[in-house]
């Protein structure tokens, strides 16, 4: 048998019962493709659920106030995809009539929608023999070749959709495309594959030459930036707090959090009270104490964000003030939703 033709036996008798398999909806595809990209399928199918039910169709998400995509969001990360996703939803409602494009290139032209995206839902939804090249494929042709070619690099990309275009099997593209993946992710997986059961592994160059833990490669392109969040969460006498939205092209844009802030440094109290004399935002503060003894490191791919949450009380009301038992309906990131859950006011 072919490659092709031992990826597709082995989808047909391992693959996974996941409901964007059942439809051919490019709605659907869509938001599983968007949800499923940096995040397991385990951690991103209730949140597919959630959106199904809440947005049965793209002109329901085009038309739902951000607040409500980013709050049903909150906790999958990356959140420039949700943004992106309201905004798509908007385009295909507006400019396409409701109708996602049935070509690669239409798609393609969609915000948030790349090579990967575009070719998903052009070969699951129209049978369109486009491709697919993730973190999945990239692995298994990598291994399978033996190719040394980084995969993150100008010429390793071009280099493995070139070589998956070659492979693929394009009178059965659907299931072709999702059985590379799911290969990928199931089979040859990261780390400890089962190289032993695997129906590839006579004609593997990877496996032949002793090389499976140390393909594919990849460039380390990604300098990690440390820094310090001190949050300020203000309570009044009637239990009502602070928060404020996050502008501009940072992380988290949009999403809802304490007063903060950022210093060069983990600081102690006095340090704290000091920054805290030159803001003219906050209240006149009674007390200030620490809530987490121990900085919380919390890791994105860019940045470690080392955070201190401090508890001020005040006996002046706050203006605008939202009370506490509402503060679970505002979209913020998971750092602060963790801190919430916890606090006990």
């Amino acid at each position: 048998m072919t490659f092709s033709q031992i990826i597709l036996t082995w989808y047909h008798i391992n693959k996974r019962d996941l409901p964007w398999r059942k439809t051919r909806d490019p709605y659907k595809v869509w938001l599983s493709e968007i949800m499923l990209q940096q995040t397991r399928v385990a951690q991103g199918m209730p949140y597919y659920h959630s959106f199904v039910e809440s947005f049965p169709k793209v002109e329901d998400l085009a038309n739902a106030p951000e607040e409500q995509v980013l709050k049903l969001w909150q906790g999958l990360g990356y959140y420039s995809r949700a943004r992106n996703l309201h905004a798509t939803a908007k385009m295909v409602t507006n400019e396409y009539q409701g109708e996602f494009p049935n070509t690669y290139k239409g798609l393609k032209s969609l915000k948030g929608v790349g090579d990967y995206t575009a070719s998903a839902i052009a070969s699951f939804c129209f049978d369109v023999a486009e491709p697919v090249v993730d973190g999945n494929v990239y692995r298994v042709l990598a291994r399978y070749f033996d190719v040394e070619l980084p995969i993150n690099s100008t010429e390793g990309i071009k280099y493995f959709k070139e070589l998956a275009r070659e492979v693929m099997d394009s009178d059965n593209i659907r299931d072709y495309n999702q059985g590379i993946m799911e290969f990928g992710a199931m089979q040859c997986a990261p780390k400890n594959p089962d190289c032993n059961s695997c129906p590839l592994n006579e004609s593997c160059l990877a496996l032949k030459n002793n090389k499976v833990a140390q393909l594919p490669v990849k460039l380390n392109k990604t300098k990690i930036r440390n820094r310090y969040f001190n949050y300020i969460v203000l309570l009044d006498d009637g239990q009502n707090t602070m928060l404020e939205q996050r502008t501009g092209k940072g992380i988290w844009q949009n999403l809802y959090q304490f007063p903060l802030i950022e210093s060069e440094k983990t600081v102690a109290l006095e340090e704290l009270e000091e920054m805290l004399m030159e803001n003219s935002v906050l209240p006149k503060l009674e007390s200030v104490s620490l809530y987490n003894k121990e900085p919380i490191v919390h890791k994105l791919s860019h940045q470690h964000l080392h955070t201190q949450f401090w508890v001020a009380k005040t006996s002046q009301q706050i203006e605008n003030g939202i009370p506490w038992e509402r503060i679970d309906t505002f979209p913020v990131p998971v750092l602060v939703a963790d801190f919430i859950k916890t606090l006990k006011i």
